[in-house]
C-alpha cells in the first residue's frame, strides 16, 4: 500500500472509532431517566416549592396495616424532623378513596412536608395553600419524599391524599 493510501485510511479509521465511541456514550446516557413534577419548574408566585428529596424505598412495605402497626409504621416511615413539627397525620385508604385535611395555621417560613405510603400501588398527594398548589405528586408506595415549601405569610395548608388501591399514608409538616 502506498503512503498516500495509508494516510487516507488512517483518518477514516479514527473517524469511525470516534463515531462508535460517541454512539456508545450516547446510548449509555439514554438509559438515564429524569422525572419532573408537572412542567419541571416551580410555580412563580408568593409561595413555591423549593426542592424535593427522595428517600430510598423499602420493598417490605407492600402490605397495608391498621391499628398499632399503622401507628408504629407512621413513626418509623418519616425520618426525624430537624425543626418543629406543626402537623402530622396517618391512615388507611380504601381503593378509590381520597381524604383531605387541613393543618393548623402555620407562621410564614420554610417547611418540610414529608410524605410516605405503603401498599402495592401509588398514592397521590396534593398540598395547597388556598388555591395555589405547592406539591402535586404521585408516590410509589414503600417510598417517602420530602418536599420543601416556602410560605411568605401565615397560612393553612390543605393536604389531599388519594389512591386507586388500598394503601396506608403518613405525612408531617415541620418548620425548617
Amino acid at each position: 500500500m502506498s503512503s498516500k493510501a495509508a494516510r487516507s485510511v488512517m483518518p477514516q479509521r479514527l473517524a469511525r472509532a470516534a463515531v462508535v465511541v460517541l454512539v456508545v456514550l450516547g446510548g449509555s446516557l439514554t438509559a438515564c431517566e429524569y422525572t419532573y413534577d408537572e412542567d419541571g419548574r416551580p410555580d412563580a408566585g408568593p409561595t413555591s416549592t423549593a426542592g424535593n428529596v427522595v428517600l430510598p424505598p423499602d420493598p417490605a412495605l407492600e402490605e397495608t396495616v391498621t391499628g398499632e402497626a399503622l401507628e408504629e409504621w407512621a413513626k418509623s416511615a418519616l425520618p426525624e424532623s430537624q425543626g418543629q413539627s406543626f402537623y402530622s397525620s396517618s391512615g388507611y385508604l380504601n381503593p378509590g378513596e381520597s381524604k383531605t385535611e387541613q393543618t393548623v395555621q402555620l407562621p410564614g417560613g420554610t417547611y418540610a412536608v414529608t410524605l410516605a405510603c405503603r401498599g402495592t400501588r401509588r398514592v397521590t398527594f396534593s398540598v395547597k395553600e388556598g388555591e395555589v398548589e405547592l406539591v402535586n405528586l404521585t408516590l410509589g408506595c414503600a417510598n417517602a419524599r420530602v418536599s420543601v415549601v416556602q410560605l411568605e405569610k401565615d397560612a393553612i395548608l390543605s393536604i389531599t391524599v388519594g389512591t386507586r388501591s388500598d394503601a396506608n399514608f403518613t405525612y408531617r409538616v415541620s418548620r425548617l
